[in-house]
C-alpha cells in the first residue's frame, strides 16, 4: 500500500497522510491556525462572477421555470 504524501498549505513542508496525522492537510496545529487566521482576517476571497448583482443576491436566472417569454 502506498503512502500519499501532501504539501502543507502554509509552509510546503511534506506531510504524511495518515490516520495519526491530526493536523492534515496542514503539518502543524500553528500551521492550521495560521491559515484559520488567513480566513478571519479576509485574507482568502472567493471570487465574484461579472455583471451577476451584488453579494447575496440569488442569481436565478438559470433556474428552470424562471425565464421570461
Amino acid at each position: 500500500m502506498s503512502m500519499s504524501v501532501v504539501k502543507c498549505p502554509t509552509c510546503g513542508k511534506t506531510v504524511e497522510w495518515t490516520k495519526e496525522q491530526r493536523w492534515k492537510p496542514f503539518c502543524s496545529e500553528r500551521c492550521k491556525q495560521i491559515d484559520l487566521g488567513t480566513w478571519a482576517g479576509e485574507g482568502y476571497r472567493i471570487p465574484e462572477r461579472a455583471g451577476k448583482g451584488t453579494a447575496g443576491e440569488q442569481d436565478t436566472e438559470d433556474l428552470p421555470g424562471t425565464q421570461e417569454s
